[in-house]
């Protein structure tokens, strides 16, 4: 990893400037780096690889990086990207939710050897934080640069309301960088708002500069997330086969920006591909590849080769799947919201709720409701397929 590559692929904008950034590394001086994520859901998906992918590349090169769980955050709920006012989470299911993310984000970062990154929880601070103490670093900000955000303007418009905690959260996220003493931040284009809040935080509280390194965010052409989609989670822990097959359902216009995002694929194999398929090159091949290396990266070669096999064999030629989903169960138990996110069939209890309410959930080709118990048989939620294994 160059130096150019660090500032450049898979970066949107560096604020204040890249060049500013780049002065600044080439003197050879460690910073501290990290990057947020809330734990609305119990899986780390493809979409966080991008800014976990970063993240190890700044630890590469020998900074401090910090892999930051948002527990009290998450509590209150990031306005950003939403057209309506996001629900707020209890303590219980934000902690459950976040029981497994250092492992997930193992997959990427290093939490060992010579320069390890570290994991931190919010909450270490901002819920030891008296009300008054967040009134003063509130005071610091004005009501104009937050109601001018533009999706508070897109709300006001509308006639929708907007509520108090959502003008909380980009304080709290601001300071964030303030308790943590950052250099700089991580983030999706979708978290720029918050991400400079917390610049001018910083400059008021620590007076010094913060860099804002936003990453573009994996879509499609029609501006949808990818990796976070209806009722189908591609979540970093899927099966090998399970997440290769995901990957390849995936629309075509993915696959440029998923090799330069998620792979370390050379940029000018990248710009080749896009010309051969611009060119009228059968794309298989490339989202083929897209998939390979996003599984070997996540899970092992050998697993990225049979679950190219797999696909090869089930999708490509028709045949039955080997690679199937096995829970055992007992026999009072039961097909609902908490049986699917335990077994990540669903990525939350909304989630699974929300599978049920569409029929999604069905036994041996029939719809279940919650609740319902089971005997032997295949159970399917959505497009995953699981056998169930009643044990006494």
């Amino acid at each position: 990893m160059n130096l150019d590559e660090l500032l450049t692929r898979a970066v949107d904008r560096i604020y204040p400037t890249k060049e500013d950034l780049e002065e600044l590394l080439k003197k050879d001086k460690k910073l501290r780096v990290y990057q947020g994520f809330d734990p609305t859901g119990q899986n780390l998906h493809i979409g966080h690889m991008i800014g976990l992918r970063k993240l190890k590349q700044w630890q590469d090169l020998g900074h401090k990086v910090i892999f930051l769980i948002g527990d009290f955050t998450a509590l209150v709920g990031d306005p950003s990207g939403k057209s309506e006012s996001r629900k707020m989470l209890n303590k219980k299911d934000v902690l459950q939710n976040a029981k497994t993310y250092k492992e997930q984000a193992g997959k990427i970062l290093n939490f060992s050897g010579d320069n390890p990154a570290e994991v931190r929880f919010n909450s270490e601070w901002l819920a030891k934080m008296s009300g008054l103490e967040f009134i003063k670093i509130s005071s610091l900000l004005s009501l104009q640069q937050v109601i001018e955000r533009d999706l508070f303007q897109e709300r006001l418009k509308s006639g929708q309301d907007l509520f108090m905690n959502e003008f909380f959260y980009p304080v709290m996220q601001a300071y964030d960088s303030v308790a943590m003493d950052i250099d700089v931040e991580i983030g999706g284009v979708d978290q720029t708002f918050n991400m400079l809040m917390g610049r001018k935080l910083i400059r008021h509280m620590l007076k010094k500069d913060k860099f804002v390194m936003t990453t573009p965010l994996l879509t499609d052409s029609s501006g949808q997330k990818i990796g976070k989609t209806e009722g189908n989670v591609i979540a970093m822990i899927d099966r090998p086969s399970e997440l290769y097959r995901k990957i390849m359902a995936l629309g075509d216009d993915v696959i440029v920006k998923g090799l330069e995002y998620l792979t370390d694929v050379p940029i000018n194999e990248i710009g080749e591909i896009e010309q051969k398929i611009k060119s009228g090159e059968n794309p298989i091949k490339f989202k083929k590849k897209l998939a390979f290396e996003v599984t070997k990266q996540l899970n092992s070669e050998d697993d990225a080769k049979k679950a190219e096999e797999e696909f090869e064999r089930v999708v490509q030629k028709g045949e039955p799947p080997q690679d199937i989903l096995e829970i055992d169960i007992k026999g009072d138990d039961i097909i609902d919201e908490n049986l699917l996110v335990k077994h990540s069939l669903a990525d939350s209890k909304s989630d699974a709720k929300r599978l049920f309410e569409q029929n999604a959930v069905r036994i041996d080709g029939q719809k279940i409701s919650t609740g319902q118990k089971v005997e032997n048989g295949i159970l399917n939620v959505g497009r995953k397929l699981v056998k169930l294994n009643l044990k006494n």
